[in-house]
């Protein structure tokens, strides 16, 4: 599916209330995409519908206006270098990034990882920055958020009138 039609969908499901869509399809487009800064700056808008600060700076994190509590809770969720390479995503040479800035964040968070580890990195080979992630992660528990509670909310709704819809469905097949 080409990028415009994908990025119609994602609005399509905003207006529609549709969150955790829009959310799953920009992850798969900046997933196959990790180098398009406008998607990730899109995923970031969609987790501060969650209020998810962690999540919208680790979208954000590569951009230079972002915001400074947000790209804190991400450095706090991911505490270590390796995380941080593990949770950016990202794919293929910095220079890549678009802007200078984030081929500076880039850089920076593959120093540190290399450095923290003792041998060099790389984004395009994660088994190179795999040490030390051992351990696996949990994000901390944080507190509900009115975001959060409506996303959820929206879900089961949802998943209930699917439901009933299958099932009225079911009840004609019988009729």
């Amino acid at each position: 599916m080409p990028l415009s039609e994908t990025l119609a969908r994602v609005d399509a499901d905003l207006a529609a209330g549709r969150v955790p869509v829009a959310r799953q399809r920009l992850r798969g487009l900046v997933s196959s995409i990790p180098y398009d800064l406008t998607l990730r700056r899109r995923l970031a808008e969609v987790y501060r519908l969650y209020g998810d600060a962690a999540e919208a700076g680790r979208w954000m994190y590569l951009e230079e206006d972002r915001n400074a509590d947000e790209t804190a809770a991400f450095e706090a969720r991911y505490g270590s270098p390796g995380w941080r390479m593990k949770a950016l995503a990202w794919r293929g040479p910095e220079a890549m990034a678009g802007t200078a800035f984030a081929e500076g964040q880039l850089v920076a968070v593959r120093t540190a990882c290399a450095e923290e580890l003792g041998h060099p990195v790389d984004w395009d080979d994660p088994a190179s920055h795999r040490d030390g992630l051992e351990e696996e992660y949990e994000a901390p528990s944080e507190p509900w958020t009115v975001g959060g509670v409506l996303a959820g909310v929206g879900c089961m709704v949802g998943a209930l009138a699917f439901l009933a819809i299958w099932v009225n469905g079911v009840v004609a097949l019988f009729d």
